[in-house]
């Protein structure tokens, strides 16, 4: 049977089913964002790690090495993000190839790792045959009852994202179909390059109690927000019409006849945070969100009980996420 017969999560789920029994009491393993490792009374720690690999998450002759720097850490800040946690260290390994990457590269890729301001405390570098491989891990600490995790979704909770979608998606599309690079599609290729991870908005976020679920939007919500249905065994309604997009998306996408929507639905690599809350406070929830970060959280949708899928009204299409193999 080959890999891509399963899937990428056909397979995360073989390898987890193996390594359960092995998970130490009070240890979390695969499951969520991150891991969670106890580390005193009150607090854990928490930790991910994240693999780009050249010609399947970036171009290296379309990002300069600053972005690529940024964005390598970016993704996996992210993870630390949607676990209400706050990062507190970082590992990275490397493998370059020795005869097409120059030490100025190097210089900097890091002057883009260190924008973040969090430790890089160790890791490995080697030599690579073809393309660049990058593999960090990012510890983040967090008090025990802030930590949020995909299987605390309850039914009738709202959805919502931390920021608009689809930007990502339209710089790749950018790339990928090689259009003329005026000033909105340089800035709309910065914000596939440089992604903003939702690192404040996630640590005050992780200290409400109606914020129930959480993680973050790396494969699109059409995927991730089926990570959170299947671990909290619910099903969700999505309204089209409020997924919130960005001015420059729109105006691009009606430019270049882009659907919109769907980049906003399937596209990831947004890295804003998708959550479910409790109907009851959302008000509060919103207007405290936007007074502490002055930028709205949207309502998308809401949960229900039934089969992890999800539905989509105002529109007859049907939406899925990124998947490996």
């Amino acid at each position: 049977m080959k890999i891509n017969e399963i899937g990428e999560f056909g397979l995360i789920g073989r390898i987890a089913a193996d390594f359960k029994s092995l998970i130490p009491q009070g240890w979390e393993g695969i499951g969520d964002d991150c891991a969670v490792i106890p580390w005193n009374e009150g607090k854990s720690l928490v930790v991910t790690t994240d693999l780009l690999v050249e010609n399947v998450h970036f171009l290296r002759e379309q990002i300069t090495p600053y972005q690529l720097g940024y964005k390598s850490l970016a993704v996996n800040l992210s993870d630390i993000a949607a676990m209400g946690a706050k990062p507190v260290a970082t590992f990275l390994s490397i493998g370059l190839p020795s005869e097409t990457v120059e030490v100025e590269w190097c210089d900097a890729f890091f002057e883009g790792y260190r924008s973040f301001g969090v430790p890089l405390l160790g890791g490995d570098t080697t030599s690579s045959p073809e393309g660049i491989v990058i593999n960090i891990t990012v510890l983040g600490m967090a008090e025990n009852d802030h930590i949020k995790r995909r299987r605390d979704a309850r039914p009738g909770d709202l959805i919502a994202v931390t920021g608009p979608l689809g930007d990502s998606a339209g710089g790749l599309q950018a790339i990928l179909n090689n259009i003329p690079r005026d000033a909105d599609i340089k800035e709309l290729i910065k914000r596939h390059h440089q992604p903003r991870p939702h690192l404040a908005e996630g640590e005050w976020l992780g200290t409400r109690e109606e914020v129930h679920a959480m993680m973050d939007v790396s494969d699109g919500v059409a995927s991730d927000l089926l990570h959170i249905l299947r671990a909290s065994g619910l099903g969700a309604a999505i309204r089209t019409d409020a997924v919130p997009t960005s001015p420059l998306l729109r105006k691009i996408a009606g430019r270049e006849g882009w659907n919109a929507a769907e980049l906003a639905l399937t596209g990831g690599e947004d890295y804003v945070l998708l959550l479910t809350v409790d109907p009851a406070r959302i008000n509060d929830l919103q207007k405290g969100f936007e007074a502490r970060f002055g930028h709205p959280l949207h309502v998308i949708g809401v949960c229900g009980s039934g089969k992890p899928e999800i539905t989509y009204s105002g529109t007859d299409s049907h939406f899925t996420g990124f998947e490996h193999f």
